[in-house]
């Protein structure tokens, strides 16, 4: 069991792990490097891979985003795009109420306009189906 434990030091590069004789001081910083370069992969793909996967997805909701598609605001508010401007953004609350905000604001798609189609589309056929 004190192998298993003694092992890591070994890794590490730290002098005097693993029974090894002295004199190889260079090895030990090849390790510690070797050690950081592994620590910056692991960074790259636990953090900033899954963030840049993230923010590409956001950057194509925001451009895919059309007229009557339901969406969230990045307050909470929940409306009908009325309208889609280059970087804004018209949004139906009620019956009487329009709001305009900067598309980074929209939070997410609820609804998309084709998804309601197809499903009124569908229901639509039952319908004549079960007449």
């Amino acid at each position: 069991m004190n192998n298993v434990f003694s092992f890591f030091p070994m890794l590490l590069g730290v002098p005097g792990a693993g029974g090894a004789s002295g004199g190889g001081g260079g090895s030990s910083m090849v390790m510690t490097f070797v050690t950081f370069g592994l620590v910056i992969v692991i960074f790259y793909f636990l953090i900033i891979q899954p963030q840049n996967k993230k923010k590409k997805d956001t950057e194509n909701m925001l451009k895919s985003i059309q007229k009557n598609d339901r969406v969230v605001t990045v307050g909470g508010i929940r409306g009908k795009v009325i309208s889609v401007k280059d970087d804004a953004v018209i949004v139906q609350v009620d019956e009487t109420t329009k709001l305009e905000f900067s598309k980074s604001a929209i939070a997410q798609v609820l609804e998309r306009r084709e998804a309601r189609q197809e499903a009124t589309e569908a229901a639509s056929e039952d319908d004549k189906e079960s007449k």
